[in-house]
């Protein structure tokens, strides 16, 4: 299955940034309502694991925390290869909110 990938700096400490991160889900599901279901999160070490549907397409990865960046990776459907690029930026633009809030 092809991958998806992107990072966002930060000027957090590590467990700020862990914290912030635990509202991922619930922005996704405010700004997407009617895009994203079956949202699901849980945290694996410094790794927050995440799935959802969007348009029924499914989209499974993980959020690592670092020191200084938030590192973003998964899996895409061939299905949905045409929009890999608008989910990164998507996924960064709501990373950048989370730890510039």
């Amino acid at each position: 299955m092809p991958k998806f990938a992107t990072s966002v700096p930060h000027n957090l400490t590590k467990d700020e940034a862990r914290q912030r991160l635990e509202r991922f889900a619930e922005m996704l599901e405010a700004k997407f309502a009617n895009q994203v279901s079956d949202l699901q999160q849980s945290w694996e070490g410094d790794t927050l694991k995440f799935h959802f549907k969007t348009y029924g397409i499914p989209l499974n990865g993980g959020i690592t925390v670092a020191d200084k960046e938030l590192n973003v990776a998964g899996d895409i459907p061939f299905a949905a290869m045409m929009f890999k690029g608008k989910i990164e930026s998507e996924i960064r633009e709501q990373l950048e909110k989370i730890v510039a809030a």
